[in-house]
């Protein structure tokens, strides 16, 4: 039996107006889309949602208008970013998240103290788990030192699992970081939630443990991310389905960043409302979108 939270994410963009403030109604719209493309939830504001870049006002905002995506798709699940290097800005957000029906929280360690030891993340993480979270929230850590400058080591997710076996659920894991990848694995079996966020990953990780995915090229290849975990689920061959996903994803990380590319080509292919990210991101060069249409074979 997988974990409640098994299964598919994409860690959705998020749409923007003209003078770059949240496009809410667009919000649910790109949420259905990703349900109805077989996702069985998405991540609102991660890296790829361009979280850090909005206040915490516009953060609850933004979990107000994906919570709309229940109308339509009730079984699909929520999962809120709420990280930052702020402790108390951290619980009030991830508070927020929770009273705006988030099933779980997603939470970068404090990135701005690249050289935090051990002990002073468990006691970040405890008081924000005490302080945020109901009884029976769930919280992932989300290891992606390659951007937050500092992770999580396997001695610190053990202590913090060991304190919160129920509301410390697991870890996003966007290492790219094969041997890290197998240790939690073999560290922890199942009783550790791992989703990887590389989508190359997905058919290994399955095999060793792992519970599913969150990746931003979800936004676009879920189709084919779900016909992965439903071929393994269904103990069918993978093999070629995940070397498919693999070559997908292996052509859209030769133009990063992640979001400014992600939604020129949702503009492009499904009339995404808007290839707007906010500054200091800038936007994908029309050669850029061409170049990558071109290697996905559109």
């Amino acid at each position: 039996m997988r974990h409640q939270l098994s299964g598919i994410y994409a860690a959705a963009v998020t749409p923007l107006k003209p003078d770059y403030s949240p496009d809410l109604d667009a919000v649910p719209e790109h949420l259905s889309f990703l349900a109805r493309r077989g996702c069985h939830g998405v991540l609102l504001l991660g890296t790829t949602g361009e979280g850090p870049s909005f206040s915490t006002r516009e953060r609850s905002e933004i979990f107000r208008a994906g919570a709309r995506l229940r109308e339509q798709h009730p079984e699909c699940r929520l999962l809120a970013g709420t990280g930052t290097p702020s402790l108390t800005e951290t619980i009030q957000i991830t508070r927020q998240a929770f009273d705006l029906g988030m099933d779980a929280v997603v939470v970068l360690p404090p990135y701005y103290y690249r050289k935090a030891g051990d002990e002073g993340l468990f006691a970040w993480f405890s008081q924000l788990i005490q302080q945020a979270l109901p009884a029976d929230g769930s919280l992932l850590g989300y290891h992606f030192p390659g951007m937050a400058g500092i992770g999580f080591s396997l001695p610190l997710l053990q202590r913090l699992k060991d304190a919160f076996p129920r509301q410390f659920a697991g870890i996003k894991d966007s290492s790219h970081d094969s041997e890290f990848a197998h240790l939690l694995g073999e560290t922890f079996g199942g009783e550790l939630l791992v989703l990887t966020g590389t989508d190359s990953y997905l058919q290994w990780s399955l095999e060793n443990c792992g519970a599913g995915c969150i990746t931003a090229p979800a936004n676009l290849i879920s189709p084919d991310l779900r016909a992965t975990w439903d071929a393994i689920e269904q103990k069918r061959d993978s093999t070629a389905l995940q070397a498919e996903v693999t070559r997908l994803r292996e052509i859209l990380e030769k133009y990063p960043p992640f979001p400014p590319l992600l939604k020129a080509l949702l503009v492009r292919k499904h009339a995404f409302p808007g290839a707007l990210v906010r500054p200091p991101l800038e936007q994908a060069s029309e050669a850029v979108v061409e170049a990558a249409l071109g290697e996905l074979g559109e």
